[in-house]
């Protein structure tokens, strides 16, 4: 099969009815995973607004290929050592001793933050792996503390960009409102209302967090009053006082 590449925009039904002549043997799951592939590459190739370079997650694979960069978040690791179920004292000791200093290592990371000398950044690195080389006899805990040896890079991105967090908690409370809402209602009817929802509830949660009355916000809005500030250029106040992105220039 021959596929000719085409430097061309193309439209969702254009794409679909493209993929269906070119690809019609494709499964559910492998037309799913094109599909996907296709929405990531044009994010990448659009030149209408600007590309996110780094994206704090948890170790999902989906969230792997969004981004140039991936920081993962510690809070997330340092959970997978609780869920941990050690049947002898000794085995307790081993997984309390070693959380001890790891989080003594993330206050660490927390230091550099406020202070990112090139030095102190060699020796975390160091410290790193002597930590996450500890092998303490207790099987399943050794076999934790190797995944997340493994995972050092995306770990440690905050050595290379001390502005971001450690941890992705706020992001993750504000998408469980919208996941609490689908259970108690049951989700939506249709495709206009699965809009309404996340429209509205990004906008209440990004008013909260920029510390603005949402009902007020709301209110300026439908009144055509326009007195507020735009959340967008709120937005781009709170990046330039935090300094975000300094690190790549």
């Amino acid at each position: 099969m021959t596929l000719i590449f085409q430097e061309k925009e193309m439209g969702e039904d254009e794409f679909l009815k493209l993929l269906a002549e070119r690809l019609p043997f494709l499964g559910p799951q492998q037309y799913k995973r094109v599909l996907e592939s296709a929405a990531v590459a044009a994010y990448h190739a659009q030149m209408e607004f600007p590309i996110i370079q780094l994206f704090i997650c948890d170790d999902a694979k989906q969230f792997k290929i969004l981004t140039r960069e991936l920081a993962l978040c510690w809070v997330h690791d340092g959970r997978h050592y609780k869920k941990l179920s050690p049947f002898f004292f000794a085995h307790l000791q081993h997984v309390d001793n070693f959380l001890e200093r790891y989080w003594k290592f993330y206050d660490k990371l927390l230091e550099y933050k406020k202070d990112p000398i090139v030095e102190l950044k060699a020796k975390l690195n160091e410290e790193f792996d002597d930590l996450f080389s500890t092998i303490t006899g207790y099987d399943a805990l050794d076999e934790r503390i190797a995944k997340t040896r493994a995972k050092k890079l995306s770990l440690l991105m905050v050595l290379e960009h001390p502005e971001i967090p450690l941890y992705n908690n706020p992001a993750e409370l504000g998408a469980r409102k919208r996941i609490r809402k689908r259970g108690v209602s049951f989700g939506t009817r249709s495709e206009d209302g699965t809009k309404a929802w996340d429209t509205f509830m990004t906008l209440a949660t990004t008013a909260k967090k920029l510390q603005v009355s949402f009902y007020k916000y709301i209110y300026d809005c439908v009144s055509g009053a326009n007195e507020m500030s735009h959340l967008a250029d709120l937005i781009a106040e709170r990046t330039d006082k935090l300094q975000l992105g300094w690190s790549w220039n």
